[in-house]
């Protein structure tokens, strides 16, 4: 295997590396959660650059990079659901938004076909894990116990519930979006893929 794919099944591998310790109840556990996500994410960056630079594009890295994605945005996504930090009705659709571009995209690859993409899209994907981020950044600056306690309470502030709400509901939207924007602009593409499933 080679390395951009050794480093999409590692991202894989520390995702539910990311969910026990984020989810855990000790704070240094939560705050060794984000280093890992980091390096999750930063694979994702490595990989596709040694994609690009030394022509290491296989099929099974056009399935398994943008799948590896998913399923680390997706696990953010369910770790703060379990939190009671977001709502589930809206990580639902986010995930099978997500997962069902990615399938269709994958398959489309299989077949060879070009599934195209949208300038929206990239930026719900910014959107999305500009977000990740921010909650990621607050929920864990707020374990850290040494943080006077004036800055602490500041810092709540940035994850109150209602402000949080909000933002994730524009997130919600521009993915729902994107999605039927996507079908929409495939749609001709994704019949043949339909009757290609038929055949």
């Amino acid at each position: 295997m080679i390395l951009p794919n050794q480093l999409t099944v590692l991202r894989i591998i520390l995702t539910p590396v990311f969910m026990v310790l984020f989810l855990s109840d000790d704070p240094f556990y939560i705050q060794i959660s984000m280093g890992v996500y980091i390096v999750a994410a930063i694979t994702d960056w490595y990989d596709g650059w040694l994609a690009r630079k030394f022509n290491y594009i296989t099929t099974w890295g056009k399935f398994l990079d943008p799948l590896a994605d998913k399923i680390l945005t997706s696990a953010a996504f369910i770790a703060f659901v379990v939190l009671g930090a977001l709502e589930l009705w809206m990580v639902i659709i986010i995930v099978i938004r997500d997962f069902l571009i990615t399938g269709i995209r994958a398959y489309a690859e299989y077949h060879h076909l070009n599934f195209s993409t949208s300038r929206s899209a990239k930026w719900k994907t910014f959107y999305q894990m500009t977000f990740i981020y921010y909650l990621l950044v607050f929920y864990t600056l707020k374990t850290i116990s040494y943080i006077p306690k004036d800055i602490q309470e500041i810092l709540i502030l940035f994850i109150d519930k209602s402000i949080v709400y909000w933002l994730m509901l524009g997130v919600t939207i521009l993915t729902f979006i994107t999605g039927i924007q996507y079908i929409i602009k495939n749609r001709k593409l994704i019949k043949d893929l339909f009757n290609f499933a038929t055949k």
